[in-house]
């Protein structure tokens, strides 16, 4: 019997985003919905997409009361078309690269503005087997 055909997952392409935040003790980075999340201090910051636009790119979670005065800053920023609660750079503007190490700055200093307390995980009911 040949041995199985080793999987290979592709490498998220912003993951050098977080290499900034790697000496955080709180950072946690999770595969989520084919992108990576990106957590600190148990704040939801950042979301990683890689696929197709409208998914290519950085998504920033945050409260829809602090989107204009960080658009203000980054005027390139602008409510994600899917997910419009949450702000998007997308990786095709010219500035991306500035622009998304910004983002990481701010998140980095522990901007009040950016991210969101992710809500509690449901648990299932635990059903009783009574044969």
């Amino acid at each position: 019997m040949s041995p199985r055909p080793k999987i290979v997952k592709p490498v998220n392409r912003h993951l050098w985003l977080v290499e900034p935040l790697e000496g955080e003790a709180t950072l946690l980075v999770k595969s989520m919905f084919g992108g990576k999340a990106v957590y600190l201090d148990g704040r939801f910051v950042l979301f990683l997409a890689d696929k197709a636009e409208p998914w290519r790119g950085v998504l920033v979670p945050m409260e829809r009361e602090h989107h204009a005065a960080v658009i203000a800053d980054r005027p390139v920023l602008a409510r994600h078309p899917v997910l419009p609660k949450w702000l998007y750079l997308s990786e095709s503007v010219d500035s991306f690269e500035a622009d998304a190490q910004w983002l990481v700055q701010r998140i980095r200093h522990r901007d009040p503005r950016i991210g969101i307390i992710p809500p509690a995980a449901k648990r299932k009911a635990r059903r009783d087997f009574n044969p």
